[in-house]
């Protein structure tokens, strides 16, 4: 058999055919460098956590830049903060795992992309940090809005050429779980830092927090009931 037809075969007996990424956090642990440059973990945390419930209401497109360099202001950092932060995105790291992770499913024939709430800029510098070949890359600076609006998941499920429930999602923060349930995607909530959720979010299909289930979940026939029926979850 060819290897093109045994990669066909394989993806036939996978539960997903492809697997978008959040990359911020899911991917990649930006909360260290948000920490870095705030001078210290907790205003690091106040500011990313501020940062993220602005971004998730905001919808239409604004310069990523603004949104980061408001958040600061919020919690009583400088501004200028956010300018530094962009200077220092090639220093994000993967998660520990994460690179083991898309390895194995770029091997195993799944279509792996991000979807990211960042500037084109700074997203194609923070994915590049993950040594892949993403078949789609969709900043909020390209599909013009920020998630968890419908636009930027539709976008990539349609230059995936992929159905939604053929497609998992990985989230890093819950969030994420708002925009990906109007579209019809499964998630999974990579969850690193033990973030609270806001009240009313959807359910993930798995809440971890690691990707080490992520494998198994992806990658074994559907029929095979892999994964607990359950989440860690909590509204």
């Amino acid at each position: 058999m060819s290897e093109m037809g045994s990669t066909s075969r394989e993806l036939r007996n996978c539960r997903y055919d492809a697997v978008l990424f959040d990359l911020l956090t899911a991917l990649l642990d930006s909360w260290s460098l948000w920490n870095a440059v705030a001078g210290d973990a907790e205003s690091g945390r106040r500011w990313r956590a501020e940062y993220l419930r602005n971004t998730y209401q905001t919808g239409a497109y604004r310069p990523y830049e603004d949104l980061v360099a408001e958040a600061a202001a919020v919690v009583g950092l400088r501004r200028g903060l956010a300018a530094e932060l962009g200077t220092r995105y090639s220093e994000l790291q993967p998660w520990p795992g994460t690179l083991e992770a898309l390895s194995s499913l770029t091997a195993a024939g799944v279509s792996l992309g991000i979807v990211t709430n960042c500037s084109e800029r700074l997203g194609r510098i923070a994915a590049d940090r993950l040594e892949v070949d993403f078949a789609v890359i969709v900043t909020a600076e390209r599909a013009g809005f920020y998630k968890p609006d419908p636009r930027p998941y539709r976008l990539a499920l349609d230059e995936l050429k992929v159905d939604p429930e053929r497609c998992l999602f990985v989230a890093g923060s819950a969030y994420d779980l708002a925009g990906t349930a109007k579209v019809g995607m499964p998630t999974y909530w990579h969850d690193r830092v033990g973030m609270a959720a806001p009240e009313g979010m959807p359910a993930p299909l798995l809440h971890e927090t690691s990707l080490k289930p992520l494998l198994p979940l992806v990658l074994n026939p559907p029929h095979l009931n892999t994964h607990p029926r359950k989440n860690k979850l909590s509204l």
